[in-house]
């Protein structure tokens, strides 16, 4: 290889007058420099009046310093004087020469000899050098490119986010296979699917499409990722999450740690509670479906920087949907049901948030729900029309039915609903709609032809009512729920009444429960009314002492 210094028209870094030094590199190998021959550096130093050449043998391993030199000075801005300065300068402290040789003081040294023996003490080998440039390459390009991959398949982390999959539980995906199905199935493959996802060659399962009816009318599609897909989109969120969600606006509540659906409805009820009595009442239609995955993946790239990462994102968002045995491309949207999808919500939806705020608004956002709170009805119509422009602008649309201007109170929110008590205090209640979902759901649990004794059907209400109940504890209605438990324990007479069918079976099983023989008799002569026998007779054999000793949970 051959480095001549020259005129103007040579590379260089240093763009000094014309009176100063200039140096340019041009580079030729040939065959046999490779067997072991000494590299020779050629260095012209041309001024006004006249003309110079020397020459110093250096050897490939000097090479090899002088490029990570480079990289590292290059950094710092350094010329490129510097750069040839530092390599001559390590190669003559190996050699036993002068600490450091200045430029200058290099090109006017005498020619050494060159050839297949001038190779010296200090001259590396070319196995040598390859690793040292591989070194050099990871201590300043590559540093941290797959820092943040490695953490996420990092052992205990990958134990944690097994750990939370199972808790999950959870359908299997398009390839069929269980938790424990695929729990075994790691245990041969993970090594392979390791090595592919650190590669880059790793291709997600496509999703399988789920569609779920909504409360309010009409489907919800999932995406159901395999169990392994979940398992790597876990420990992916495990490592994301820490370094994102700090950057993520503190009116932002929806699936983030430490914030909860009961703090955005309490900040809610504050910012009623203070004046601003009208809500513009966001609602995105199919969010999830509308994703744009060019404006998300540049929205994330500002966020983290690991290439390896964000091309594993971008595959999951690519990922094929199975469909009837069928897979469709996918080129918009993220699917419901993937770890991930809560927190790339977060990350296209914050610039909303920071929008918000610069201009002084009083709001919260839930995931995709979002309501603005104003003093007017003429200011929600101005907010309105401003986050329609924001919206626009991430490529989402409006659901113009739910979507509204309107009084804060009695409007649903997170299955809440605030209203005006006495005194102009604003309360929290449970929205009707929720109400009429939970009554519908009691339904199901206590059918009469369910074939179900009276202990079973309790056991089902203990795995459902104390979760809801622990949901809508900010309801401050206690009436409704006392209604609520009177109603329940009027079916699960009627039940009871249901099961013993005949007069005789009634009139011996109230006698046992401690029921006079009178209204044992009535109970009985009218066999078949169970709804109405089970509303005031039925009371006194079966009161609420009862229902607690069988362990049906109560609201109130």
């Amino acid at each position: 290889m051959r480095v001549t210094e020259c005129g103007e028209e040579a590379w260089s870094v240093n763009r000094e007058p014309m009176n100063k030094n200039r140096i340019e590199g041009v580079a030729e190998q040939g065959e046999w420099a490779r067997n072991r021959e000494a590299l020779v550096i050629k260095a012209k130093r041309r001024r006004c009046g006249g003309c110079a050449m020397k020459e110093c043998v250096l050897t490939w391993g000097d090479l090899a310093l002088c490029l990570k030199r480079a990289t590292d000075l290059s950094r710092s801005e350094k010329s490129a004087e510097a750069v040839v300065a530092a390599g001559l300068g390590r190669r003559a402290e190996r050699v036993g020469g002068p600490k450091a040789v200045s430029l200058e003081r290099a090109v006017h040294q005498k020619p050494a000899q060159a050839g297949r023996n001038a190779r010296g003490r200090g001259e590396a080998a070319p196995e040598a050098e390859r690793d040292e440039a591989r070194t050099a390459r990871r201590e300043t390009g590559g540093l941290g490119r797959d820092d943040l991959l490695a953490q996420a398949l990092a052992r205990a982390n990958l134990v944690m986010a097994w750990k939370r999959v199972k808790a999950n539980r959870g359908s299997a995906g398009v390839d069929g296979k269980s938790i424990a199905e695929t729990a075994e199935d790691l245990k041969t493959h993970w090594p392979r699917i390791r090595e592919a996802l650190l590669d880059g060659s790793y291709r997600p399962e496509p999703v399988r499409r789920v569609q779920i009816p909504k409360p309010g009318g009409g489907m919800r599609e999932l995406g159901i990722p395999t169990v392994t897909d979940r398992l790597i989109q876990q420990a992916l969120l495990q490592v994301l999450q820490p370094l994102i969600d700090p950057s993520f606006s503190e009116h932002s509540y929806g699936f983030r740690p430490g914030r909860r659906a009961r703090d955005a409805v309490l900040m809610a009820q504050r910012h009623v509670q203070d004046g601003y009595r009208v809500v513009v009442d966001v609602d995105l239609e199919k969010f999830f479906d509308w994703v744009n995955h060019d404006i998300l993946m540049e929205r994330l790239s500002r966020r983290i920087a690991d290439k390896a990462v964000l091309r594993l994102v971008r595959h999951y968002l690519v990922a094929g949907i199975m469909d009837g045995g069928l897979v469709m491309e996918r080129h918009e949207g993220t699917p419901q049901g993937g770890p991930l999808s809560p927190l790339l919500a977060n990350v296209l939806l914050d610039e909303v948030d920071r929008e918000l705020e610069k201009r002084g608004h009083r709001f919260v956002r839930y995931a995709d729900d979002c309501n603005v709170y104003v003093r007017s009805r003429r200011s929600g119509e101005r907010v309105l029309g401003g986050l329609r422009k924001l919206y626009e602008r991430l490529h989402l649309k409006l659901n113009e039915v739910k979507t509204a201007v309107a009084q804060a109170t009695g409007r649903k929110f997170l299955g809440y609903e605030l209203w005006l008590s006495a005194g102009e205090r604003i309360k929290c209640a449970v929205a009707r709609k929720a109400l009429e979902s939970f009554k519908q759901r009691i339904r199901e649990l206590v059918r009469r032809s369910g074939g179900r004794n009276l202990l079973e059907v309790a056991e089902r209400l203990r795995a459902y009512i104390p979760g809801w109940k622990a949901y809508f504890h900010l309801a401050q209605t206690p009436k409704v729920f006392r209604q609520l438990d009177e109603w329940i324990r009027h079916r699960l007479r009627a039940l009871q009444l249901k099961h013993w069918r005949r007069g005789p079976t009634m009139f011996r099983e109230l006698l046992a429960l401690g029921a006079s023989k009178e209204e044992a008799h009535r109970v009985a002569a009218n066999s078949r009314r169970w709804w109405r026998n089970s509303r005031w007779l039925m009371n006194r054999a079966m009161p609420i002492a009862y229902f607690d000793s069988i362990g049906v949970p109560r609201l109130s």
